[in-house]
């Protein structure tokens, strides 16, 4: 079992039995939408943010981001991490049919991959957390040069650069900046731009 620091927020039941198989942590469910109008989700949230921290895991699909978005407004942006799954085609075992978008939510994303997810988020995790890398940090104008913000065709590019990262293609500039700067330094930032940009060309 690892022994996670901050609180993780899921979207449904069955992301938390899927986390509990393997980690060690407070786990609150939103109960999908139901976190916009039940004011004791949201409450509880907030406490445990003040207590601990908190770490959103929500699926890759438009519901998760909103869910995102709405819990990430309610809390203090420095007790809010987030953790993201990629955009990963299929569906549970014990649902019939994919959703909507035909994405697997976390119950049905591999243990490895939440665990990368949670690292990546900067969680305490055993004890430790990995920092953002060294070096000169990534800045909202090195996406702007890099034609990932502010120009007609930044959305496909973003896409573009998180499918090689394997994060959600959903992503804001301002996500993508913060997990920009947790992966990856000024250099190797460059190196994965000019790689993924001409492979698209």
């Amino acid at each position: 079992m690892y022994k996670v620091k901050e609180t993780i927020v899921v979207e449904g039941v069955y992301d938390k039995i899927k986390l509990s198989r393997f980690i060690d942590a407070v786990i609150i469910v939103t109960n999908g939408f139901r976190v916009f109008s039940d004011d004791r989700i949201i409450k509880s949230i907030r406490e445990m943010a003040r207590r601990t921290g908190i770490v959103i895991l929500t699926d890759s699909d438009s519901a998760g981001f909103k869910i995102r978005n709405y819990i990430k407004q309610s809390i203090p942006k420095e007790l809010v991490k987030h953790a993201y799954v990629p955009d990963i085609k299929g569906k549970e075992r014990r649902k019939r049919e994919p959703g909507k978008e035909g994405l697997l939510g976390v119950e049905g994303i591999r243990e490895d991959i939440i665990l990368s997810a949670l690292k990546n988020a900067g969680c305490i995790i055993d004890g430790n957390a990995d920092c953002k890398k060294e070096g000169r940090a990534i800045t909202k104008s090195d996406l702007y040069m890099a034609g990932l913000a502010g120009c007609d065709n930044s959305y496909e590019k973003r896409a573009a650069i998180a499918s090689a990262l394997s994060i959600p293609m959903k992503i804001s500039a301002n996500m993508l900046l913060d997990i920009l700067n947790r992966l990856l330094n000024y250099d190797e930032f460059c190196e994965i731009v000019q790689n993924v940009i001409s492979e698209n060309k």
